[in-house]
């Protein structure tokens, strides 16, 4: 009877969201399904089509780029399940567009949707290097590896032309400053000539995320990103130039992606990759409905039974944000992804890629004439 409420719960959910629908030529190469307004909004509006303006692909959603200035660049946290303390997001939103990406709730905070508006309002963070050459300057500063692309991507299209992360990267290099980055982008690989030398002292890795080799599943879920072959061609490209690379199935979709994971550690082993790690779905506030949404629209035959097995690793709820559960999760099948994960990358040969802080240099900065304003 339990499961018979839950079952119906979720249809009710997503015949509900189905309502919030943009039409689909508006939002093709889009992840999102809608654009409700944000979460902190004093009023709700969302878009529907009442039969009178049918929408075309004359009003397309069109991504936009705004400039902001961040006051600081390097993010710290003390998250005891996360193997680095301090991060940088050249970017605020991605165009990737990927429908389960736990950064979406971030674009509330500025009175944004969280579905398309996350993947078409894109901000650039202006003077991120100059930023970090400040920070990494400071006498107080003690070098540990900064993670870039554990929010956004830092390789995105927006990458191509603003360089925000060429920029940063350049001020770490400088620096000999340890570095890790994840991506799903062959454009990281423009950056071959800054990674190359890094890589010989022991100062960056490059994480890939696949999460799945399946061409269809990865248009509709990450539609803007690099096909699930080419990102392992850039596996083999940065392995073939001495850069340590890492393999992320992140996330693990329960009835979706989960029968993927040995064939992606395999096809990633070969190409080069020697680093492994995997989180389990994470399906923090919008992200819920968001994912609800794109199941029944995309999935409507595996809905019942994915949701299913998320609130099992979850006691009972669709999330849980407690550290040491947010990650992987609990229960049995949640203990079944991680053995398999662990037996795969045991028999592969997956290893763990550690980076030198010892070589550190603080950038030399031009003396500033100090601002009256």
């Amino acid at each position: 009877m339990a499961q018979q409420t839950a079952s119906n719960s979720f249809e009710t959910t997503a015949q509900g969201l189905n309502n919030t629908h943009i039409d689909a030529s508006r939002r093709r190469g889009r992840g999102a399904l809608s654009r409700t307004s944000g979460r902190f909004e004093k009023s709700h509006h969302e878009e529907i089509d009442d039969g009178w303006n049918t929408p075309t692909n004359n009003n397309a959603f069109k991504t936009q780029f705004h400039f902001e200035k961040p006051r600081s660049i390097i993010t710290k946290n003390d998250s005891p399940d996360i193997s680095f303390d301090r991060s940088i997001n050249p970017y605020r939103g991605c165009e990737h567009g990927c429908v389960y990406c736990f950064a979406r709730p971030t674009h509330a905070y500025i009175g944004l949707s969280s579905g398309l508006d996350f993947e078409t309002e894109i901000f650039v963070k202006e003077g991120a290097a100059a930023l970090l050459e400040r920070e990494l300057s400071a006498n107080h500063y003690s070098p540990k590896m900064i993670a870039i692309g554990s929010n956004t991507d830092p390789y995105q299209p927006a990458e191509k032309h603003h360089r925000v992360m060429r920029g940063i990267l350049e001020i770490l290099a400088r620096a000999r400053h340890p570095v890790g980055i994840v991506t799903k982008s062959a454009l990281v690989l423009r950056d071959l000539d800054l990674l190359a030398p890094m890589a010989r002292e022991g100062l960056v890795k490059v994480a890939i995320s696949v999460t799945t080799l399946d061409p269809h599943l990865a248009r509709i879920m990450e539609p803007r990103a690099a096909s699930p072959i080419r990102r392992l061609d850039v596996i083999d490209s940065l392995a073939k130039a001495g850069i340590p690379v890492s393999i992320m199935t992140a996330p693990i979709i329960p009835a979706i992606n989960d029968h993927e994971i040995e064939l992606i550690l395999t096809r990633a082993y070969a190409a080069g990759a020697r680093e492994a790690g995997y989180i389990l779905l994470r399906l923090p506030y919008d992200v819920r409905d968001l994912f609800i949404e794109w199941l029944g629209a995309h999935f409507p035959d595996k809905m019942q039974r994915s949701l299913s097995l998320i609130q099992s690793t979850r006691d009972g709820k669709l999330y849980d944000a407690a550290f040491n559960k947010r990650m992987n999760g609990i229960g049995p099948y949640a203990w079944m992804i991680g053995r398999r994960f662990e037996v795969i990358a045991k028999k592969l040969g997956y290893g763990h890629i550690a980076l030198r802080t010892d070589l550190f240099e603080p950038p030399r900065r031009k003396p500033q004439q100090l601002s009256l304003f």
